[in-house]
């Protein structure tokens, strides 16, 4: 289909023009997995999801915007006809050897791969947001406005023995820009598979906790941290709080999701010393559409056995660590 293939070259020309991205791609197309691959290949032609899914359609395959955003993930893996037909498409249009995509896909559908849990996608935790603002109005905090502008925000997590997310605490330094403020909702959204009415919340300084809501099927958890002052606008607060987790299966990444632009943002990921991933990297996403980027590996503190990234103003968009268990 000439009329496709112009405008296949016409983005390409100016993809990766640096080839930065040619050595994350031909590791990924020689080891896998499949999403790895996908993801990758994306970022080095430099396609928007939208252009991806436009280029299908010229082939002839109609295949949506969150399916490509799952597909890249690993949230979902394309099985049905349709989806491989679409997979074979993706081959031409990103300009990967013939039977790449495909071949990864049959070597990842094995027994070893249905043990691995889903990672959450960014789209996955955005389709949870009615959910969310539901659990908020039953909380009395119908709006996103709650106040509360983040000078800064600390944040350690912690991954048990079994490889899950034992648990996080969070470190918030904030300042009302209105008068009355005397509490902070927080949020928690655990991995798949996770049991948020086996989770505890627990006020550790300058809060105590109050009316915790759950969703079962999301696996979100909101609760209340009452101030016991009432703040003024241009006030600060400092407080800490912490979620004990421990409830889903193997954990491989952290993401926190940011609404708004923020101060600065610190994560720290620590692993017991039986579950030591082999790398770890940092990465973002802006939007539920686009590739990650800004990926940069991790160099883990040996005795801590730990990792960290600090943003110095947060944007809005996820943030967070991935690692490798093998």
């Amino acid at each position: 289909m000439p009329h496709a293939t112009q405008h296949a070259d016409a983005d390409a020309a100016d993809a990766d023009p640096t080839g930065t991205g040619t050595a994350e791609l031909d590791s990924a197309l020689r080891g896998g997995p499949f999403h790895a691959a996908l993801r990758a290949a994306i970022a080095a032609r430099g396609l928007p999801l939208q252009r991806v899914q436009h280029h299908l359609s010229r082939h002839g395959v109609t295949v949506g915007v969150t399916s490509l955003s799952y597909w890249q993930q690993g949230a979902r893996r394309p099985r049905r006809p349709e989806s491989l037909r679409a997979v074979r498409a993706l081959e031409e249009i990103l300009q990967l050897p013939e039977e790449s995509l495909i071949r990864l896909l049959a070597e990842t559908d094995g027994p070893l791969s249905a043990q691995r849990p889903p990672v959450r996608s960014y789209q996955a935790r955005m389709e949870a947001s009615d959910v969310l603002h539901r659990l908020l109005g039953e909380l009395g905090r119908p709006s996103a406005d709650d106040g509360l502008h983040t000078l800064g925000h600390h944040e350690r997590v912690r991954i048990g023995a079994r490889r899950e997310l034992a648990g996080r605490e969070s470190h918030h330094i904030v300042r009302a820009h209105r008068d009355g403020v005397d509490r902070f909702v927080a949020v928690h959204h655990g991995d798949p598979g996770c049991a948020p009415a086996r989770m505890a919340v627990h006020a550790l300084e300058n809060c105590r906790t109050g009316r915790v809501r759950i969703h079962h099927d999301t696996g979100v958890l909101v609760a209340e941290l009452l101030f016991d002052i009432r703040l003024r606008a241009g006030d600060t607060h400092l407080f800490r709080y912490g979620v004990e987790d421990g409830t889903a299966g193997v954990s491989h990444e952290y993401v926190r999701v940011f609404g708004a632009a923020g101060g600065q943002y610190a994560l720290q990921v620590g692993f017991d010393a039986a579950a030591r991933p082999v790398r770890c990297r940092r990465f973002t996403q802006y939007s539920a559409a686009a590739p990650r980027g800004g990926r940069r590996e991790l160099a883990m503190s040996g005795p801590h056995r730990s990792v960290h990234l600090v943003e110095a103003r947060v944007r809005p968009g996820m943030l967070g660590i991935a690692w490798d268990w093998e």
